[in-house]
């Protein structure tokens, strides 16, 4: 064996010992595709065919343990999961062997030569081993078959039979040892009780390419596949899921969109180039040959010995995982889909091997990590140490630097208004003053009048002829007491019973209603903020009021001419506010049937996607086309029913704001439940901006947020009836057709979470988070409605009552209420 030095890259702050090629070896025989081992002391991999060449991956000062016992050659290898004694099994067509390590180290350093325990003669081509928890049984996956073999003795345990094709890979279930999951060149996975033999699921065909690996995530409870195509599916292996598909990652779609990430950052900080690792410089000259990216290993990414700014840049997240696949390693957070690192073998020339045949990753104690890959092309090995935290701090720095922000993001207002701020106009602040001082200066002409001074002494009104009151006045103590009812209707309604935190998810069917004789799309969906109304916009250019129980006969406001794209309420939950395809917007008295305020149609060159009350009702905001808006607004809300047609409700813009990229704006949302002053736009560029509406102007871009344009954003709100924590305010939701629904921290502009598992390929189905916080709501186009945990990518509850695609969602602001409108025009109600 030859060792390579160390190669190292220029010291730039961010290349320097990125990687370090510790060992490298050339093998007389050709290693590709055979399964190498990694732990956190050893590393394992087949020499000249059928030697079983030992290396300790921290301290490289011992020899290489090299042990023989095989004839034939070495086709798989593993460790064992326990620490003591550490042991490692190795497999070829003539005999599967486990070995002590330690004891064979103590065998060579005497003279004598190591020996291992015999456990399985001539069982066929293996091409994967693995052992369970415990370390009693071993896996065998030979051919089509997955014999289960003693780790004390040679003994077949059982043999797994059912896969049509070789069996590629094999793992044992952590926290339930008796389960044990295969996947195949059958494109298939299995599910096996190991101990009774007993096949408990069997997947479809997932792919045209075969599976290659798995991995057993035990802290999200999911298993990861993985194909020759570089698709990763996630199944859930929760009780009671049913190894339901989460989520679908397309890891070269993935690697797209990270490596223009990275290249928009540098741009931003003038480093175009500069990132070497991650291969954003592409030459325009050379031919592009786009090629799949196979999956050959997933292991999962201990955060327990991640530097702090590695555990900070990863989300502190412990549902990571590397994939190794030909050209480099990833790291793929599972919570949100998405590539968090990506290093390619090519941009560190001081590497030997640049395309892989096989690799084992492994942490180290340390911040570093452990990988053993092979050559596909050539009969080379090598033992590589990865520098995570040199990777991240970079990436960290960049992003840092490209935020630009002098202060961490924030829904609750943290600083006085300005006095700038267009929050800070007023409507009637000249008119105000000038008409007090008209009228003072009237009252003033009117009062200096020259009259005789007369003293009627018969005139009881002039109190000349009374007696002067000597003693104070004082109130009647004796009065029988007189009891207004309405005064205790009216106190016990102040009295808001309290959200409760601890509630089941509402999944008990309770009622339906239709909204019209023939089937009408239900657009909008909201619940007033007391949680008495519900107020649902048709795509018949009607509104209708429900009253919270969905009994009775429904308040109808007509007016509009085009279907409702939006309906909003007032705080105090006496005002409504309806935006129209007519490109017209509307307020209304929640009591009478005609409009308070009416704006044509002429103000807006594009239709109104979204209206919505702002900043405790002081405010209107709007979107149309690109610009979103900010308007001042006064209501005359006389009752005279002579003078009504002589109203004089108005607004006037009070600002407005435009996308950077000047695309059309999809959705956007805004706090009115308390003082903020964020907004948040989604674009038709797919991105997502943040405006600050104090400094009046945008202040963060999300690029490329979603694949496609997001249809819907919402923030976690809250409501009067439930208390959360400031910093959970800063939790927004954006959802798009196809890409599910993202889970956003506006503090760190990073999506933390995604939610998969519902049907959402062409409707824009509608988002809703309950008032405490806990969970997410969607609707679907299988005629059902998931509820989402917020802590889980896993969804909780499938409300399959409904008739049609799920167009709205909505939960009660007052109680555990869950209520769904679909494309048929019926209104279902859930309870917990």
């Amino acid at each position: 064996m030859e060792g390579i030095p160390n190669s190292q890259l220029n010291d730039d702050g961010f290349n320097h010992s990125i990687f370090k090629e510790k060992y490298c070896v050339s093998s007389s025989v050709s290693t590709s595709h055979i399964q190498v081992a990694c732990s956190s002391c050893y590393c394992a991999f087949p020499l000249h065919g059928n030697l079983l060449c030992i290396l300790k991956a921290i301290d490289l000062s011992p020899q290489p343990l090299l042990l023989k016992g095989h004839h034939q050659h070495i086709t798989a290898i593993a460790f064992g999961n326990l620490q003591t004694p550490m042991t490692v099994c190795s497999a070829s067509e003539d005999y599967v062997i486990i070995w002590d390590i330690e004891r064979c180290h103590m065998q060579a350093l005497n003279g004598v030569l190591p020996r291992g325990i015999v456990i399985g003669t001539r069982l066929g081509h293996i091409q994967h081993l693995s052992f369970c928890p415990g370390d009693q049984v071993v896996a065998a996956c030979a051919d089509s078959k997955i014999i289960l073999l003693s780790s004390a003795q040679e003994e077949i345990l059982s043999v797994l039979e059912g896969h049509t094709s070789s069996v590629t890979a094999a793992e044992f279930c952590s926290w339930q040892p008796e389960i044990l999951v295969s996947v195949s060149e059958d494109r298939t996975f299995k599910v096996w009780n190991q101990m009774s033999g007993e096949l408990l699921y069997k997947s479809s065909i997932l792919s045209a390419s075969p599976l290659l690996s798995l991995c057993i995530h035990e802290e999200s409870r999911q298993l990861i596949v993985g194909s020759g195509n570089g698709q990763v599916w996630i199944f859930s292996l929760i009780d009671g899921h049913y190894y339901r598909v989460i989520k679908e990652i397309n890891l070269l779609k993935s690697e797209q969109k990270f490596l223009k990430s990275v290249e928009t950052l540098q741009a931003q900080n003038g480093q175009p180039g500069e990132l070497t690792g991650f291969s954003t410089n592409i030459n325009e000259d050379e031919e592009i040959i786009e090629t799949s990216k196979s999956i050959l290993r997933i292991t999962p990414c201990s955060s327990s010995s991640l530097s702090e700014d590695a555990h900070s840049f990863l989300s502190n997240s412990l549902n990571s995982v590397w994939i190794g696949s030909a050209d480099g390693l990833y790291i793929i957070n599972l919570d949100t889909s998405e590539l968090e690192i990506a290093l390619y073998f090519t941009d560190f020339p001081g590497l030997s091997i640049i395309v892989a045949g096989s690799c084992a990753v492994h942490h180290g104690t340390t911040n570093n990590v452990f990988t053993v890959i092979t050559s596909m092309f050539e009969n080379k090995i090598s033992l590589l140490e990865l520098n995570l935290s040199a990777v991240t701090k970079k990436l960290h720095s960049l992003k840092s630097q490209a935020c630009c922000m002098e202060e961490c993001l924030a829904v609750v207002a943290r600083i006085p208004l300005l006095g700038s701020s267009p929050l800070n106009s007023e409507l009637f602040k000249k008119e105000a003053s000038k008409s007090a001082k008209q009228k003072n200066s009237g009252h003033i002409k009117s009062s200096v009048k020259d009259k005789p001074l007369v003293f009627h002494a018969k005139v009881k009104s002039s109190g000349y002829t009374t007696k002067p009151r000597m003693s104070m006045f004082s109130p009647k103590t004796n009065m029988p007491k007189q009891f207004d009812s309405s005064l205790k209707e009216h106190h016990t309604s102040l009295i808001a019973k309290e959200y409760p935190v601890d509630c089941p998810v509402p999944n008990a069917f309770q009622k339906q209603v239709n909204v019209a004789d023939r089937p009408t799309p239900i657009f909008s969906l909201q619940y007033s903020g007391n949680g008495k109304h519900l107020a649902c916009g048709l795509a018949d250019k009607s509104i209708l009021l429900y009253n919270s129980s969905l009994s009775g006969s429904p308040a109808v406001y007509a007016g509009h001419n085009g279907a409702l794209c939006s309906v909003a309420w007032s705080h105090n939950n006496q005002l409504l506010l309806s935006a129209s395809e007519d490109r017209t917007y509307r307020i209304w008295q929640v009591n009478r049937s005609e409009p308070t305020l009416v704006l044509s149609s002429e103000v807006f060159p594009s239709p109104i996607r979204l209206a919505q009350f702002y900043y405790m009702d002081k405010f209107l905001l709007l979107s149309s086309g690109p610009s979103l808006q900010l308007f001042m607004y006064h209501l005359d809300t006389l009752t005279d029913d002579i003078k009504r047609y002589k109203k004089k409700s108005f607004c006037r813009l009070a600002e407005k704001f435009l996308m950077t990229s000047g695309t059309e704006i999809t959705s956007f949302s805004a706090v009115n439940e308390f003082y903020s002053y964020i907004a948040l736009c989604s674009g038709c560029d797919h991105s997502v901006e943040v405006f600050d509406l104090n400094v009046a102007r945008s202040i963060a871009v999300i690029p490329d947020a979603h694949c496609r344009a997001a249809h819907q954003i919402i923030q976690n709100k809250g409501s009067s009836f439930s208390t959360q924590q400031s910093e959970a305010y800063n939790l927004f939701l954006t959802t798009a057709v196809t890409e599910g629904i993202k889970l956003w921290d506006l503090r760190t502009l990073r999506c933390v979470r995604r939610f998969d598992g519902h049907h959402n390929r062409c409707h824009p189905c509608g988002i809703s988070i309950s008032p405490c916080g806990k969970y997410i709501a969607t609707g679907s186009e299988n005629k059902c409605a998931y509820v989402f945990d917020i802590r889980c990518s896993n969804f909780l509850n499938k409300l399959s009552r409904c008739t049609d695609t799920v167009m709205q969602v909505a939960f009660n602001p007052s109680k555990p209420q869950l209520v769904t409108a679909t494309l048929d025009g019926k209104i279902q109600q859930f309870r917990a």
